[in-house]
């Protein structure tokens, strides 16, 4: 199911969200020049960590390979301090909306999600063509 091509739609609007809700966060919580730091520190930081740390057998070669587990921890982790985020600014159906959302995506994404508690790399990916592509 983690393949689906609307779950994996649903997955890239959640990161893109996840991104843009660290970057208002860092506007919100700034003052003057700060805000213009923290509105590209945040969302950057992010993505660094999103991006450089994988399992493996992602669909991009992993810059440093880290076990499921360690992935699964740093995406709650992030998708976590996106709904805190929100909910310290004051947005809290907001915050409990993308909660929910993200608890979710993990559930139908059970495959991923069950590999990746058992610490072993995902294979979903390797004999499988993703919106028509293989990896």
């Amino acid at each position: 199911m983690n393949t689906h091509p609307v779950n994996l739609t649903v997955r890239f609007l959640l990161e893109i969200l996840m991104l843009v809700i660290l970057g208002y966060w860092g506007w919100h919580l700034g003052n003057g020049w700060l805000s213009y730091v923290l509105v590209v520190a945040f969302p950057l930081t992010a993505a660094v960590l999103w991006g450089v740390f994988r399992i493996p057998n992602d669909p991009k070669a992993a810059p440093v390979a880290i076990p499921g587990v360690a992935r699964l921890l740093l995406e709650l982790f992030l998708f976590g301090l996106a709904v805190w985020a929100l909910r310290s600014m004051g947005y809290l159906r907001e915050s409990i909306a993308l909660g929910v959302v993200v608890v979710i995506h993990y559930a139908v994404s059970w495959d991923r999600t069950w590999v990746m508690l058992q610490n072993k790399p995902y294979n979903g990916f390797s004999d499988k063509k993703i919106m028509g592509i293989k990896p």
